[in-house]
């Protein structure tokens, strides 16, 4: 039997109707702006996010650091969350690729407060970097998948715009974000200057991501792309599985979500392990475990063909996606409760 993959939504593999669109998939040379379905695509991802164009990446790390390279200068300084991808999972790419320093503010479950953001704004003094953008991902990973409200987004542009900072949105999971708040992804895209969304997480694609914005931002994008190492050939193949991904997958993603909360409310039931339900809006679950025994329970739940990540000493995050049934997530409620019940409950 197969394990019951709940580590991440980046582990989905293609399906049946994907690798046909693959395999049938126009292609051209992408660094000459020739490849057919690559610029279908990017149109396609810049008309849902009411953007000017948009770019192909390999990465969402690689994103991530495109947006950064083009709104910053060598020694400017980012604001951002303490718990974001860029700053806990990226190798330190910022400093060593664009020369920006990063200040992370311990957010609210992952979010920051428009009166945070503005309080560590920099002075302009010749000691001090140079406080340059304001980086904001939705949802917050670290966090749970918790969603910035468009009231909230909102609110931090407008600090930002009041003290010149570019946004840069990590939208790793903006669909996710989209679908939980049922609005357009385009109404949570609208606060920034730069964005991307992956392909390759709840939509299901193998390999993928598409930064967001003005033409012109787009095309510092595209360069630095190439500086980079990502200027890749024929990959309308790829291109071709995000927009089957786009037509198939993404109207599904609210599934993600109830198979998130069925999973939620059943390790509720659990009394060794502790969790907050309010928290789980998305498709991940975030829980306690008895005192630095995470390590041990990933252990015992992989034997036992359930696959979790453990995300501190005490801490477990379980993220559903498209290859896990409901029926799977049942089997795994079952695999926790044994557990549970043998284990002593959490101290915190």
């Amino acid at each position: 039997m197969s394990p019951i993959d709940l580590r991440s939504d980046t582990v989905t593999r293609p399906s049946d109707g994907m690798r046909t669109a693959m395999y049938e998939a126009e292609v051209g040379d992408d660094v000459y702006g020739e490849d057919p379905t690559v610029n279908q695509l990017q149109t396609r991802v810049a008309g849902r996010l009411g953007t000017e164009a948009a770019l192909f990446v390999p990465s969402g790390t690689m994103a991530n650091q495109l947006c950064l390279h083009v709104l910053t200068d060598p020694g400017d300084e980012v604001i951002l969350e303490r718990g974001s991808h860029v700053f806990n999972y990226e190798t330190g790419a910022a400093g060593l690729l664009s020369g920006v320093q990063l200040h992370p503010l311990p957010g609210d479950r992952g979010r920051l407060k428009p009166s945070q953001v503005e309080a560590a704004v920099r002075p302009e003094a010749d000691v001090m970097p140079r406080t340059r953008v304001l980086s904001i991902e939705n949802t917050a990973n670290k966090a749970g998948g918790v969603v910035y409200s468009l009231e909230r987004s909102q609110a931090l542009a407008a600090v930002a715009r009041k003290h010149d900072l570019a946004v840069h949105l990590d939208g790793a999971r903006l669909w996710n974000a989209a679908a939980a708040l049922d609005v357009p992804e385009s109404a949570l895209v609208a606060p920034a200057d730069l964005t991307w969304v992956a392909l390759s997480k709840g939509l299901g694609a193998p390999v993928g991501s598409v930064v967001a914005g003005p033409a012109p931002l787009i095309d510092d994008a595209r360069r630095a792309r190439k500086q980079f190492g990502g200027g890749m050939r024929q990959a309308g193949i790829l291109a071709a599985a995000g927009l089957y991904a786009l037509d198939h997958h993404r109207p599904e993603l609210t599934r993600d979500h109830e198979k998130a909360r069925q999973l939620a409310e059943g390790i509720a039931e659990c009394p060794s392990f502790a969790i907050d339900l309010d928290a789980v809006e998305t498709n991940i679950v975030m829980f306690e475990v008895p005192d630095d025994t995470a390590d041990e329970v990933v252990t015992h739940l992989r034997d036992q063909g359930v696959l979790v990540k453990a995300f501190g000493p005490s801490t477990i995050r379980a993220t559903t996606h498209r290859d896990v049934s409901m029926e799977a997530i049942e089997q795994a409620v079952n695999v926790l409760h044994a557990y549970a019940d043998r284990a002593p409950a959490p101290t915190s």
